[in-house]
């Protein structure tokens, strides 16, 4: 098929990245993006249509926008029509942080590009065919057959490690996608066998306003103890929990170090959400029977070495070890030669992955 433009948007809870892609057979090349920081996707997405309408760039002959959860149903990357937009809105409850922001900027896209193909990619297909060992939740039998079980997240920006890792791929791997959501998964020879999200992108390991995993009579105290409604149960969960929930001050981890040396909070969620990531990977380690390869991606993986040197300095029993200079510059491998398993730092390359996806679907 031929090139095509490819405009693809990644919408969080509070902010909007978004890039225009040239895609042909040969890849993907990036022609323009930006991230706008902003819960307001309609403020957000006058933005993208100025950006793109002053860059000279050619308009986008598809969108392909990135949907956290599409419910049990949809699994697939997949061009949106009625049906498949219904299937969404039907889906808003697995994810309430990301869903109702993805589903706007879809509304946004339709009605300022009419005609042009849009495109649902979705972060839970990476983790589609997880064995039933990981995927079964321990609950009623019954429950289980209307789509509660573990579906795992971060799918795109997995996919894009082990596509930047080509070749390279060990047969043990253990990717930790830390950002404000976060979450750590086992790959055997690239599939996605064990990850620590499950039902919703709320569970797994602490994250910077959700809680990760909780003992549920946790749940149930508070409904029947502190008689919250569920509003105010999931915005505690979600929004009020985490790194924020912890420091009493903030969920972004920048903050956190800045204020450490005077705040006992803010150090104390320092340390819960590195321990928190340490026993995550170490669980992954014996899912796989061992490790090869653990890579760091997503804004802190990327971004922040000291957590990953505390993470590691945690796995040193199992021969984990990082070159302190590497790790401070983020030059692969960021491991010493001592190091029983490599360990790298890659970037998250989620609209890549968005982009050509809608690309093959046009195809």
């Amino acid at each position: 098929m031929s090139a095509k433009h490819v405009l693809a948007l990644n919408s969080g809870s509070s902010s909007l990245k978004f890039s225009l892609y040239r895609v042909d057979p040969a890849g993907v090349q990036r022609l323009l993006g930006e991230t706008i920081d902003t819960a307001d996707h309609l403020q957000a997405f006058g933005r993208v249509t100025s950006v793109l309408a002053g860059s000279g760039t050619p308009p986008p002959d598809a969108i392909g926008h990135r949907i956290v959860h599409g419910g049990p149903t949809l699994r697939q990357h997949s061009l949106i029509d009625d049906a498949v937009l219904l299937q969404l809105h039907a889906a808003v409850a697995f994810a309430p942080l990301h869903s109702p922001h993805a589903l706007a900027l879809i509304g946004l896209a339709q009605k300022h590009f009419p005609g042009i193909p849009q495109v649902a990619c979705f972060d839970t297909q990476f983790h589609a065919d997880l064995p039933d060992v990981a995927r079964v939740l321990p609950i009623a039998r019954e429950l289980q057959s209307e789509g509660i079980h573990r579906y795992g997240f971060h799918g795109l920006s997995l996919e894009s490690i082990v596509r930047q890792l080509g070749d390279g791929v060990p047969e043990r791997l253990v990717i930790a996608h830390l950002g404000n959501g976060a979450s750590i998964t086992a790959l055997k020879a690239g599939q996605s066998i064990d990850t620590s999200m499950g039902l919703t992108p709320s569970g797994g390991v602490i994250m910077g306003t959700r809680s990760g995993d909780l003992d549920p009579g946790v749940l149930v105290y508070l409904l029947r103890e502190k008689t919250l409604d569920v509003a105010r149960l999931e915005a505690l969960i979600d929004r009020g929990s985490g790194l924020l929930g912890i420091s009493g001050l903030s969920g972004d981890l920048r903050r956190l170090h800045a204020a450490a040396a005077s705040n006992p909070g803010a150090r104390l969620a320092i340390e819960m959400f590195c321990y928190s990531v340490r026993k995550q990977v170490a669980a992954m380690v014996a899912v796989l029977g061992g490790l090869d390869m653990l890579v760091f991606t997503g804004g802190i993986g990327e971004n922040d070495a000291l957590v990953r040197s505390e993470v590691c300095q945690g796995l040193s029993w199992m021969g984990v070890s990082l070159d302190d200079a590497r790790n401070r510059s983020a030059s692969n491998p960021v491991s010493d030669a001592a190091s029983r398993c490599r360990v790298l730092v890659l970037p998250s390359q989620e609209d890549e992955q968005i982009a050509s996806h809608a690309w093959a679907l046009l195809a």
